[in-house]
């Protein structure tokens, strides 16, 4: 199989953009170094007062240096600023006044500052980072594994229900043939191959060895032990799930593994005063897809952080005026803003000086020069978990959708839009038919599994600008910008219809749901909990007649 050829490989835009950055940053050397030179002669001159003024100054300009050398391809010089900054830390400590120890200094110092700037050798650079294309937006592609005809084809054509491109293989051979012409954006995989010359969980596992990347898997199994729930693991499974499948909750698991992978750019907010490091900074993360703001001026960050609402802030330890952890505690000071994620970055290598910086404010600290790919690696990690925390917080926890509060909110907030532009939105209300006697016949967890399946099978047939909430219980709330109810009648008429073809497993057997609509369209006669009664009367509406239906408000 081909691999991507790309996908390791740094865009040619990104890489002639941090070459300029290098570029600049060896300019700033050529002026900068010489006046360190020149600062080691001033050290010499001056008298024992003004000493450590001047060699403060000094100290800072070397962690500066000893932060940002290594990151542009400058290591060796950046490890020679680190340890004369170590001699400075000392001679300030001790305020010593032996005048061998200051000659030694100053040595040092014109020896730093008299020499060319000189890059590392290619390769030497310390660490890249792994860029990888964000894949295409539009309808999933989903390959399916299974031997037996019969159920592949009852899955495949579940998945498409969904809004998903399901294509079934009962054979090796056949999947392979798909796979060298395009790569799906997700694989399931039965374990059991009868008449291969290997198990799906040992296919798998190889196949994922021959990817750049490896594509989310999700396992089928008779046999849910733990020595098969191991193995697919190994085998770089996200979820397991014992046949006969439950094909609505393995959709819920699809769909999670996507929103992690093509959920909105993580935004990340920069706070330091060396303005090349923080371009290289914001440039790199910007190349692995996240959004960035840089401050320069501790000052502007109330501003940044409500205006751009950051999931992670990366904040430089030593600033002038104002310290990264006093800021990082000045952010804390707020409520509004207690989780984000704050991460240190500096040329500080004191442990204790970290530990004390952490428990102030922050949730970690990395030591500069940082490599292209632990600043990605680092970052999205915490982004990612930020992001997840938010969501639990914000959303309900069943079906991942806006809770009642927050969608009711939406509902005010597009009527307003309506009213500026002129142009109509529509309000949905859609309520599960006879739910109660699912819960009742099949038992809770089963109705869990058919709100699930609602919430999912809505969120892939409804636009991305639609907002969608779980109203209570089994009644959900949708609204649709520029949409006019007739529209929208089309749009739920489609999903009720593929509502009603999906299966639920339960004690052994299956059984079906269908749902009821009501729909009212945004008018200037009507506030908001309004059009939303209104929506909910034509939902009443279509329960008293007969069920299984949409209704528009009259």
């Amino acid at each position: 199989m081909d691999k991507h050829e790309e996908g390791n490989a740094i865009p040619e835009a990104l890489r002639k953009h941090l070459e300029q950055l290098g570029e600049q940053f060896a300019e700033r050397l050529r002026r900068e170094l010489p006046q360190l030179a020149e600062q080691a002669e001033r050290l010499l001159e001056a008298d024992e007062t003004q000493r450590p003024c001047l060699l403060q100054a000094v100290r800072e300009q070397l962690h500066r240096l000893a932060g940002s050398a290594g990151t542009f391809g400058f290591s060796q010089l950046g490890q020679q600023a680190r340890e004369l900054e170590q001699q400075s830390d000392l001679w300030l400590e001790r305020q010593q006044q032996q005048r061998q120890a200051l000659l030694e200094l100053v040595t040092a110092l014109r020896q730093l500052g008299s020499q060319p700037p000189s890059a590392d050798a290619p390769g030497a650079q310390p660490g890249r980072a792994s860029w990888v294309p964000r894949s295409e937006s539009g309808t999933q592609r989903i390959y399916i594994l299974e031997s037996e005809v019969e159920v592949g084809e009852s899955m495949r054509q579940t998945l498409d229900n969904f809004g998903y491109r399901a294509e079934h293989f009962d054979s090796i051979a056949g999947l392979d043939a798909a796979l060298r012409e395009q790569l799906p954006d997700a694989l399931i995989i039965d374990v059991k191959l009868p008449g291969e010359t290997c198990d799906g969980l040992e296919y798998a596992a190889a196949l994922q060895q021959r990817l750049d990347e490896p594509l989310p898997l999700l396992v089928l199994t008779q046999h849910d032990n733990f020595a098969t729930q191991l193995q697919a693991v190994r085998a770089g499974a996200l979820g397991l799930f014992t046949k006969p499948v439950d094909i609505p909750q393995l959709e819920s698991r699809l769909e999670r593994c996507f929103a992690q992978q093509n959920g909105a750019p993580y935004r990340v907010l920069v706070v330091d005063d060396d303005q090349d490091l923080a371009s290289r900074y914001s440039l790199v993360l910007r190349g692995a897809g996240m959004l960035v703001e840089v401050v320069r001026d501790p000052a502007q960050i109330f501003a940044h952080l409500q205006s751009f609402n950051p999931e992670v802030v990366l904040l430089d330890v030593n600033m002038p005026d104002c310290s990264g952890p006093e800021l990082a505690q000045v952010i804390r000071c707020n409520d509004e803003w207690l989780r984000i994620p704050i991460i240190y970055l500096s040329a500080e290598t004191d442990i204790a000086k970290q530990f004390n910086a952490l428990i102030k404010a922050g949730d970690d600290f990395v030591t500069k020069p940082i490599s292209d790919h632990a600043l990605v690696t680092t970052v999205f990690s915490r982004a990612q978990r930020a992001r997840l925390l938010s969501n639990a917080l914000a959303r309900d926890s069943l079906t991942g959708l806006l809770k009642h509060s927050d969608i009711k909110e939406q509902v005010a907030l597009e009527l307003e839009r309506s009213l500026r532009s002129g142009q109509r939105a529509s309000v949905v209300m859609l309520d599960i038919d006879h739910f109660k006697q699912v819960n009742d016949s099949h038992g809770h967890a089963a109705g869990d599994n058919v709100i699930r399946a609602l919430a999912n099978l809505l969120r892939q047939r409804l636009r991305r600008v639609d907002s969608l909430g779980r109203y209570g219980g089994e009644e959900f709330l949708a609204v649709l910008p520029d949409c006019v109810p007739e529209q929208a009648k089309l749009i739920v008429d489609e999903i009720r219809e593929r509502f009603a073809e999906l299966r639920f497993i339960a004690g052994g057997g299956e059984f079906s749901c269908t749902l009821s609509a009501g729909i009212a369209g945004t008018d200037v006669h009507h506030d908001a909990e309004q059009l939303r009664e209104r929506a909910d009367k034509a939902l009443y509406a279509a329960k008293h007649g007969g069920r299984n239906q949409v209704r528009l408000a009259s």
